[in-house]
């Protein structure tokens, strides 16, 4: 007999900061399928989290099988007998941040996001002097030429340029066909699939930090100074430059894991300078690509309680934000944190770094673990096994995620919850 499937349309995808809410799954004895409106992540994804019979969902203490009570008071005791705790990974929804947050407000801990290192290229860039920035819907609906720098925000965002670069139709720009299109920087990732409407510039990652700011020069009816720059380069951004400034409602997009290079926040910041000078006589904005593991949700929702964001450690003085000092692997590396709690509720690969310290990791059934840790609390995906909320890549909306099976997993914000009301009795 063929196992009974279940259709469930307008899903939303919590895989990347997109949010996507056009999928289509079907849902049967042997998993999730997307079958309408997915991506190359999407479908994994749904696919390995969303099995039925994935791996055992009960607890480990120490790497024995436990009941969640057992799991909950272990985890409790390691925390709050720790002098210096670090939670890391911190991939859960905004309920799930709001709970956690209150328990590092609880045990005195630094709060981080293993997407921080990218994220905080852009963030240095918005506290160093601020940036003019646009949305999917303004992008999708008025731009006329759209440059997008690296492969990024193709490979990590796939239905970015289908959904709001070469929308089918549009509200306010006409034809999105005649909507010109440059990639600028290293697109081999795309590995053939870019798209052959678009015009390419290729050139390493790292050299775009002495592109850009000549860009930037053209741009304001600058002369270069061309001993560092080849020809072909000079030629190049000529054209671009020259591209940008006939534009009605320019855009420059960017992911931040493409600038993985010394000082690329300087970089980030010439570019948002560039956007600057085009306003004085056009329209035009960034869009910085991100919220992948819930990193815009969890800082959204630190910002939005504290004022300050992620990397900051509680205290009894109150919040200290540190970029560089409260980061997850300085803090390791120097041994200046006594326990860790992992959080990665989306991606089973996001495992916690080699740290000889207690770890408490909560992560999807089946997580595959370097070590095994101390505890291991298996909690649910949001999107599939529990509802919820994120932050989209944009920052203006924030998308409804369905549960979409029927499970017995808790949610990240159930255990933290638990969490704080056991460490009430330390």
């Amino acid at each position: 007999m063929e196992p009974s499937t279940q259709r469930l349309s307008e899903v939303t995808c919590p895989f990347c900061g997109l949010a996507c809410d056009d999928l289509t799954l079907t849902n049967a004895t042997t998993g999730l399928d997307v079958v309408k409106n997915g991506c190359a992540i999407s479908t994994v994804a749904f696919r390995q989290l969303g099995r039925v019979d994935a791996s055992p969902t009960s607890p480990r203490i120490k790497g024995k099988p436990a009941r969640v009570d057992a799991a909950i008071t272990a985890a409790a005791r390691i925390l709050g007998s720790a002098k210096a705790p670090l939670i890391g990974g911190f991939g859960t929804d905004i309920a799930g941040a709001r709970a956690v947050l209150a328990l590092a407000d609880r045990i005195g801990a630094v709060v981080d996001h293993m997407n921080m290192p990218a994220k905080l290229r852009n963030l240095l860039t918005v506290q160093n002097s601020g940036w003019i920035t646009t949305t999917l819907a303004e992008i999708k609906n008025r731009a006329d030429f759209v440059l997008i720098i690296g492969s990024s925000a193709l490979t990590r965002f796939p239905r970015f340029y289908e959904r709001v670069v070469a929308p089918s139709d549009t509200m306010f720009a006409g034809n999105p066909a005649m909507r010109k299109v440059v990639f600028l920087g290293d697109t081999t990732a795309l590995a053939g699939n870019l798209p052959s409407a678009a015009q390419q510039f290729y050139c390493s990652h790292a050299s775009l930090a002495r592109l850009l700011p000549a860009l930037r020069a053209l741009v304001n009816g600058q002369r270069l100074d061309n001993r560092n720059l080849a020809a072909s380069d000079v030629k190049i951004l000529n054209e671009l430059a020259d591209r940008m400034k006939q534009a009605h409602y320019g855009v420059i997009a960017w992911a931040a894991p493409d600038f993985d290079f010394p000082h690329s926040e300087l970089t980030i910041q010439t570019l948002a300078e560039l956007i600057k000078d085009l306003n004085k006589t056009i329209r035009f904005a960034g869009f910085p690509l991100g919220g992948s593991d819930g990193d815009f949700s969890a800082n959204g929702t630190q910002t939005w309680q504290t004022g300050l964001p992620l990397r900051s450690r509680y205290g009894k003085q109150g919040l200290d934000f540190d970029p560089y000092r409260n980061s997850t692997e300085k803090l390791i590396a120097e041994n200046e944190v006594d326990a860790l709690l992992w959080i990665s509720s989306f991606n089973a690969a996001r495992t916690p770094p080699e740290a000889e310290i207690p770890q408490i990791v909560l992560g999807p059934p089946g997580m595959a673990l370097q070590r095994e840790p101390e505890v291991f609390i298996p909690v649910g995906t949001p999107g599939i096994h529990h509802g919820g909320h994120m932050i989209r890549t944009d920052k203006v909306v924030v998308m409804r995620l369905k549960k979409v099976i029927e499970n017995s997993l808790p949610s990240v914000a159930d255990i933290a919850s638990r969490l704080l009301q056991e460490l009430a009795s330390y």
